[in-house]
């Protein structure tokens, strides 16, 4: 029985079943409709509209219910487009859903495409007709701008909702590419004026640990237009309403529930094959039971088709098997009438992914490799007919290596026109497995110099630059030595890695590639490596050297017309005079409205690269001055600009990520910090995930988590990313104070300083917030450790002090900033606290207190929550030991509504136990203590239990804890800590 056409070019059937009725659905449907606001009566719910994912195994019926969705749909008047994911293994093609739905609505609204089009020309990019090689050579891109081509799609839509509402679903979305996922959470987060809703279905047994949709669907169901629907299978009385749907009486409906266990299509396969045949347990081999069904010409035109994947179009098909016109035909008559293949739109499809696998692995090795060649044969005699992606895959598996490598740098180059630099990336280092054979290298003819060159600058792009850095380490050790442009465009790619590397060595390598530079190199060439050059020199502060090679390069590159190079280091030069801090006040704003002209001269050009990095620069610039309003604006135009998250790891999208998250992080604004890190990002670069990580880290460890051995598992990062060493070492020695591990504390402190020190300088910034964290934890641990320790201990927070003081004497005055006042403040508090508790040197309180009044203020000025709250703890605690009791609640109050409204339990307990303690009325005396409570009090301030007290004393655990409830009251302490503390602090203990 054949479908009738559907308003709106949608063809959502790719496994339908057979049953006339729709069974065992009609909750699901009406969620799905009340979610997307498609109502029964023909009107549109404007409020409360939100997109779907549907979930569900293989088989269960999700298409089913699609379709169902669609009909309802149609029926009140919506427009209903879909586009579909395909498996094509690492031959991934960029967009294709979109590129399908975008065919559908050129067939049904020309108009609307030709006027979104008119503005936003990247939209041709999707066409069909413009993704399949041959097509349109001299319209090739030299680049597409993401942001513009996601715009496009989200201005399509919602010109198309003008002339009715639009339903867009997207289905089988376990196989979609990167750039796919990208574009969906995209539209996902960008809000609709008129009535547009959308559905994207994937398969949730698909879905395992490691799958790259898995951490994409985490992130869309926290949205909050997001709705997440998962289909669960058929009920047993479900399963026996579709079986007598499907053939009455005529197959036992209880076999068909035990064996199917509610999913529709297997129960569809199993009534269609009978029942009652002895079949095997296999899907793959109960799938091929309808295959045996048909006859030769069938049967080989779908084994066939199988070697296309899913879906194949008639066209390729038709070429590949060189049948007649009617023979062909009739083979494909049979196939669709037997259930094995439909027909949607141009295509035929195979009614379930496990069928057209299993048709596929039927075939003798033999077959495959002849088949696979007849299809690469095709694809290259007529390009139109399929993507390079396909003719790559084809070409491997039938051995033809030379035309695999030359296709894969085609589909490379194609995935990156549309900015999908994850598919390129993965296109690229399939090339380069081929091109290492030298006999497949030299007979597809390819300059594998530009193969390395262009692989590299993609992996940069992709966020995997210690990966660019090796493959270019491979091939300058293969070519010779001596000038030549391959080697200076390969050194000058190399330095752009290195800049993207902790450990890397960028200015050694960008003055190799001016050296390697031949006299007689064409101009576009000599300023690729000026503009590395350049901006290596400047991210190194050398300003005469960079402003010298870069005047040099824009006079050569304005001279040449080559206009992105010339925005590139006139950007660089720009972000050199924000950066050097050769101006104050005005002049350093002057600077940065150069710098913003200058952005806006390379988005003009083209030259996104350049815009990135001028917008980091800014954000930089107003963070390091302690503007975070203006520097969170500034980094989310980084990301914006990169306009999805194929390009979220590119360096300094990458770096923008983390800034905004330790800005949030400091503002207090950990929901959306937390949000942003993320949790499970299996598919992205293990560096900036590892970055993410350890702020994450940071946040839950503040919260209560126990965080510590998560941190250590960072350590292997350390040496990549020095920010990763900072953070996670903080992590680690928090988590070694709360154990009382005083060694540990220490020990991290060193490993973090020794390794830092190595790349940054001895006397890096980040070694003063080093210092507070260790001195903190001494603090914390010393009262309840052996006072035989502390003199040793101090000693050791005194070093930290004077290793703090250092940091801050490299420093030109002006130069240390809001947050490196604040942590020196904090500094210096701390050591006095130290000091305090151990009775060794001890400050006046005066002092003591002025120092944390000092602390309280900077970190304020700083403008950072979390940690205001915990000097503010820490604070109030003193103020309470030193007998200030009203100020000391004041300063809890305001410590206590910032750590509930982050959820910092650490902070919590330990307001709780500051709030408990009597009030001290006046200070206690030697003679307020009976000798036993002296006695028990030295054992206390030595970190003893009540039981070990007991044993000792040879008296009973619950005499020891009454003695101690009477210290603590005559003390006005709050905890056994803080009395240990008054205690010395009055010598009432030796």
């Amino acid at each position: 029985m054949r479908e009738k056409p559907v308003p709106g070019g949608a063809m959502i059937g790719d496994m339908a079943q057979s049953a006339r009725s729709f069974v065992g659905r009609d909750p699901e449907l009406q969620a799905l409709t009340g979610l997307l606001g498609v109502v029964s009566d023909g009107a549109t719910a404007e409020a409360g509209r939100q997109h779907v994912l549907l979930a569900g195994d293989a088989g269960v019926g999700k298409t089913r219910l699609l379709t169902a969705l669609r009909d309802r749909a149609v029926t009140d008047g919506w427009q209903v487009h879909a586009g579909h994911c395909v498996d094509f293994g690492e031959s991934a093609v960029a967009y294709m859903p979109f590129s399908e739905i975008l065919d559908r609505i050129v067939a049904d609204l020309p108009d609307v495409v030709e006027r979104v089009a008119a503005d936003y020309p990247a939209l041709a990019r999707l066409r069909p007709v413009r993704r399949v090689m041959g097509a349109n050579p001299g319209a090739a891109p030299t680049g597409t701008d993401r942001g513009q081509l996601f715009d496009a799609v989200h201005t399509l839509f919602e010109a198309a909702a003008e002339k009715a509402p639009l339903l867009v679903v997207v289905e089988d979305t376990h196989w979609a590419d990167q750039s796919t996922r990208d574009l969906l959470t995209y539209l996902f987060t960008r809000p609709y004026v008129g009535p547009v809703a959308m559905v994207a279905s994937y398969r949730a047994d698909d879905i395992h640990r490691r799958h790259p949709l898995r951490r994409q669907v985490g992130e869309w169901g926290r949205l909050p237009d997001v709705e997440r629907i998962v289909l669960e299978p058929l009920s047993d009385d479900s399963v026996r309403l579709l079986v007598h749907e499907l053939a009455p009486g005529k197959v036992d409906a209880e076999r068909v529930v035990r064996r199917a266990e509610g999913n529709a299509f297997f129960v569809e396969e199993l009534v269609q094959a009978g029942c009652d045949e002895d079949l095997p347990v296999d899907l793959a081999d109960l799938l091929l039971v309808r295959l045996d069904r048909l006859d030769g010409s069938a049967r080989s035109v779908v084994r066939t088709a199988s070697i296309a994947g899913r879906r194949v179009t008639h066209e390729l098909l038709a070429a590949v098997t060189e049948m007649k016109t009617d023979e062909l035909d009739d083979a494909l008559r049979t196939a669709v009438e037997q259930k094995v293949l439909e027909p949607t739109g141009s295509r035929y499809t195979f009614r379930h992914a496990l069928l057209a696998e299993a048709v596929y692995d039927d075939l003798l090795p033999g077959e495959r490799v002849r088949l696979h060649a007849r299809f690469a044969e095709v694809l290259k005699e007529t390009p139109g007919l399929g993507a390079a992606a396909e003719l790559a895959l084809h070409a491997k598996h039938a051995g033809d290596l030379s035309t695999a490598l030359r296709a894969r740098i085609a589909a490379a180059e194609e995935a990156r026109s549309v900015s999908g630099v994850g598919e390129a990336a993965h296109h690229y280092e399939k090339a380069l497995g081929l091109a290492a054979d030298p006999k497949v290298a030299k007979a597809a003819a390819v300059n594998l110099d530009r193969v390395y060159e262009r692989a590299a600058d993609t992996l940069i792009l992709a966020g995997l630059p210690s990966r660019a850095d090796a493959i270019l380490a491979e091939r300058l050790d293969a070519i010779p030595v001596g000038p030549s442009v391959g080697r200076a465009l390969l050194l000058a790619t190399r330095a752009e890695a290195a800049l993207a590397m902790e450990n890397g060595d960028p200015l050694t390598h960008s003055h190799d590639a001016m050296l390697a530079l031949p006299a007689d190199a064409e101009p576009k060439a000599r300023c690729a490596v000026l503009a590395v050059r350049t901006r290596t020199l400047v991210a190194f502060r050398r300003s005469d050297e960079a402003e010298a090679i870069g005047l040099e390069g824009i006079e050569i590159a304005e001279r040449h017309s080559l206009s992105k190079l010339a925005s590139d280091m006139a950007t660089s030069l720009s972000m050199l005079k924000v950066r050097t801090g050769r101006a104050a006040g005005d002049k350093v704003e002057g600077f940065r409205q150069v710098l913003r002209e200058t952005i806006d001269e390379a988005r003009q050009v083209g030259s996104t690269y350049a815009v990135s990095r001028g917008l980091f620069a800014l954000g930089r610039s107003y963070d390091e001055a302690g503007d975070y309003d203006e520097g969170l604006r500034w980094f989310r135009a980084v990301i914006d600009e990169a306009g999805g998250e194929s390009l979220q790891w590119s360096p300094y999208t990458a770096a923008a990520r983390a800034d905004i998250v330790r800005i949030q992080m400091v503002l207090g604004e950990w929901d959306e910090a937390l949000a942003l890190a993320g949790g499970n990002l299996p598919d992205a670069p293990p560096v900036p995930v590892a970055l993410l990580d350890s702020l994450r880290m940071i946040m839950e460890q503040a919260q209560g988590a126990s965080v510590g051995e998560d941190a250590k598992a960072l350590r292997p990062f350390w040496t990549q990313e020095g920010l990763i060493a900072l953070n996670g070492s903080i992590v680690e020695m928090t988590a070694m104070a709360r154990a009382g591990d005083a060694e540990g504390v220490l020990r991290v402190y060193t490993d973090a300083v020794e390794t830092l020190s190595q790349f940054w300088t001895e006397w890096f910034g980040g070694r003063v917030r080093l210092a507070v964290v260790a001195a903190s934890g001494i603090a914390q641990m010393l009262p309840s450790l052996p006072a035989a320790r502390w003199p040793a201990l101090v000693e050791i927070v005194d070093e930290l002090h004077s290793d703090g003081e250092q940091v801050v004497a490299q420093y030109e005055p002006g130069e240390w900033g809001p947050e490196g006042r604040a942590w020196t403040a904090r500094l210096e508090a701390e050591v006095l606290r130290v000091h305090w508790l151990a009775g060794i040197d001890a400050p006046p309180q005066e002092s003591l207190l002025a120092a944390w009044e000092r602390a309280e203020q900077q970190v304020e000025a700083y403008g950072d929550v979390p940690g205001l709250a915990a000097v503010r703890t820490t604070y109030a605690a003193i103020q309470r030991a030193t007998g200030d009791v009203a100020r000391s609640r004041v300063t809890a109050d305001k410590a206590r509504e910032t750590a509930k409204r982050l959820g910092l339990q650490p902070l919590l307990d330990e307001l709780r136990s500051l709030g408990a303690t009597a009030v001290k009325q006046q200070q206690a005396t030697s003679t307020s203590l009976t000798p036993r409570e002296s006695e028990i009090l030295t054992l206390v301030a030595a970190g003893r239990s009540n039981g070990e007290i007991g044993k000792q004393l040879f008296i009973s655990t619950k005499t020891v804890s009454v003695h101690v409830s009477n210290i603590l009251g005559k003390l006005g302490a709050g905890s056994r800590t803080e009395a240990a503390a008054i205690a010395r602090r009055q010598q009432l203990i030796s």
